[in-house]
């Protein structure tokens, strides 16, 4: 491995990285402002990977965004959401209208259709790289500029501090890499977890998650939180990025949190970029994080040799802070409260999945450890035990500085925002009636072998064993994760299938193409990980050198239809097998691998690893062998069955299996 070049400890090579705030409502974003953020991202009501949050009109954001021009902190607009076919002229139509009354510094995407029709309507700020989009390749970085014209990539809030350093070794100069410093964890890495869309089309990766990995499931009759992380929290470790070249900015997750959050959370992780050195400020700055209504802070993997754990089974993982319990009889419970509460402070009682859990908003103050008895009118509580946490705060002082803010707002009273006449570029589809085939796709060779394509999941033990016959004729998968410190292994194991006559590829992330430098008779095509959803994205993969794809599963009907209509590459659909929940890095301490785990809405699963991902699945299949002519006659040629081994434990449901396919994707 080459050694790692940094700079001494405390220093910056460059310019100090921005704090990055989020901002999902008015006030958040005034209150970025008033505690001295750098620059602020937010979303709008559509296209956006935080759908949940009240986010910005145009008309709204106007005025906003001249004050920040004003204040000199820039401002980014997420449109890091998966794009259906049908959308791509009216995204290109607010990009437009975007491009022409508002101007941000940056567009923050995931799917590559957007970065293009930015292009297309003029836009010149810089694209920005979704964490959504899992580059966690090095080598990738530096094609991602030349390929797709990203100036900035959001890493992935799994890496720790030497991964780090290799995606900064390897970053372009004219490039820059953007870090999550605090905010929520998910269980699945980012851009690889389906749970919420395989429960009901509510897609994260179009920022409808419902949040399922939140719920308690039971394990050999023991229930628990075991997918529920903490917030990820480096607090005072933010020193040790000082000297890393090439990060631009620190990043605080949070569009739905209100603006208590954002302006704790921001003095914080500003004071410890500017004053780290001084020990009270360090403490001060460590108190205002742990008094931001967060869940509890952890740094995850972020320190190899000290690693924390990401669940903890045994700790409170609703968001807000930690308040207390109820306590009283059922005809009057009430509250004593671990710390001051003041009036406007707002509660919830239980945590958001639970039955007749609730929310309250107080009218007076209530000292700490004194009682506050719940209004009776609330109508039953959860029962006594039950925890109550502390959501949002409206302190005094900070209101006053967000009035002061809100009186700098131009009014725009006659603002008026003309209509876009954007007309979408599409290239031709390509003219085919494509040949059926059938691939089945095993971890390890077995007996679909013989009756259809070959094809494994890529495995560097699996290659040292297998003869080089079977290596030329194979489909090799790669996986949809590859970590930093792996990379070296599977450029090897690339380079000896190459050398043993391999050329057939499936890649599950965009960026993997950077494995293969002289592509010649190569067959690389996008796997289904890659997400691929609209005709853009997949023109981009073609220019990139991709010879086919497998599009995005989470795709309905009319979606599959309209893609396949318009696609300038050979498409391929997954219709049978075991698609995962979502793949993971990390695992709860006290749950089994290879064991059932049940929710009590009845859904069911098992997690199992392979290689360094631990891959949860749920216990159905996906199945839609019953409109595979459907899907062969919209000019679906290659048709996959993803087989899975099935630990003896675990008991498959009969159920439809159809997921997005009637429904719609939301």
């Amino acid at each position: 491995m080459k050694r790692v070049v940094t700079r001494k400890a405390g220093s910056f090579p460059g310019p100090k990285p921005e704090i990055l705030a989020p901002a999902g409502s008015r006030d958040a974003f005034l209150a970025a402002l008033a505690a001295g953020a750098d620059a602020i991202y937010c979303g709008l009501k559509k296209y956006s990977a935080r759908m949940a949050a009240v986010n910005f009109s145009l008309e709204e954001l106007i005025p906003l965004a001249e004050l920040a021009k004003k204040m000199s902190v820039k401002l980014y607009l997420t449109f890091n959401t998966l794009v259906k076919p049908d959308e791509l002229q009216p995204l290109g139509r607010q990009l437009d209208v975007i491009n022409r009354h508002l101007r941000p510094d940056g567009l923050i995407i995931q799917d590559l259709a957007v970065g293009a029709l930015a292009r297309q309507v003029g836009f010149e700020g810089q694209l920005h790289l979704s964490t959504l989009a899992n580059v966690t390749n090095p080598q990738a970085l530096k094609g991602l500029g030349k390929t797709y014209g990203i100036e900035r990539v959001v890493l992935p809030r799994e890496l720790n501090v030497d991964e780090i350093k290799l995606m900064a070794q390897a970053c372009p100069q004219d490039m820059g890499l953007e870090l999550f410093v605090h905010g929520a964890l998910c269980y699945g890495v980012s851009g690889r977890c389906y749970w919420s869309s395989l429960l009901g089309g509510k897609s994260g990766l179009r920022g409808r998650c419902v949040q399922p990995c939140r719920r308690r499931y039971a394990q050999e009759q023991v229930s628990e939180r075991y997918f529920s992380c903490q917030d990820f929290s480096l607090d005072v470790l933010v020193k040790s990025l000082a000297p890393i070249p090439s990060i631009r900015a620190w990043k605080i997750e949070g569009r739905k949190k209100g603006p208590h959050y954002v302006y704790y959370t921001v003095t914080a992780y500003k004071m410890l970029r500017d004053e780290g050195r001084d020990p009270q400020l360090k403490k001060a700055a460590v108190q205002l994080l742990e008094r931001s209504l967060g869940r509890l802070g952890t740094h995850y993997g972020f320190l190899p040799q000290r690693p924390q754990k990401a669940i903890d089974t045994s700790e409170h993982t609703g968001s807000g802070l930690f308040a207390g319990v109820v306590q009283g009889s059922k005809d009057k419970p009430y509250l004593e409260p671990r710390f001051e509460l003041l009036a406007r402070d707002r509660l919830r009682i239980g945590y958001e999945d639970d039955d007749g859990h609730k929310t309250v908003k107080l009218s007076k103050f209530v000292p700490k450890h004194g009682k506050y008895y719940f209004d009776p009118s609330l109508g039953r509580l959860p029962g006594k035990g039950t925890s109550v946490f502390l959501v949002d705060r409206r302190e005094p002082a900070l209101d006053e500085k967000i009035q002061s803010m809100a009186s700098k707002l131009a009014t725009n009273g006659d603002l008026s925002i003309n209509d876009s006449y954007f007309a979408l570029r599409l290239p031709p589809a390509a003219a085919r009636k494509p040949d059926y085939r059938l691939m089945h796709v095993l971890r390890k060779p077995g007996e679909h072998m013989r009756k259809t394509s070959l094809a494994l999941w890529l495995n560097p033990e699996l290659v040292k064993r297998m003869p080089a016959a079977e290596m030329e004729q194979a489909w090799w998968w790669l996986p949809p994760v590859i970590w930093p410190e792996e990379t070296e292994l599977w450029q090897k194991t690339i380079i000896m299938l190459r050398a043993k006559g391999a050329r057939r590829f499936m890649l599950n992330a965009p960026w993997q193409m950077v494995f293969f430098k002289r592509l010649g008779r190569l067959n690389l095509w996008g796997g289904p990980f890659c997400n691929f959803s609209n005709p853009m994205a997949i023109r981009a993969f073609k220019l990139a050198g991709g010879r086919g794809v497998i599009v995005s599963p989470e795709l309905a009907r009319a979606d599959l239809k309209a893609l396949a209509a318009k696609s300038v590459l050979p498409l391929g659909v997954v219709v049978f097998g075991n698609w995962p929940f979502c793949v993971s890095r990390t695992l709860a301490h006290n749950f089994k691998l290879g064991q059932p785990f049940t929710s009590p809405r009845g859904e069911a699963g098992w997690v199992q690893k392979h290689g360094s991902l631990y891959w949860a699945y749920p216990n159905w299949l996906l199945d839609l062998r019953k409109v595979q002519n459907d899907l062969i006659n919209m000019g679906y040629g290659l048709l996959i069955h993803l087989d899975e081994p099935i630990p003896s434990g675990i008991s498959i449901k009969k159920r439809p299996g159809d997921w997005n396919w009637e429904i719609g994707l939301d």
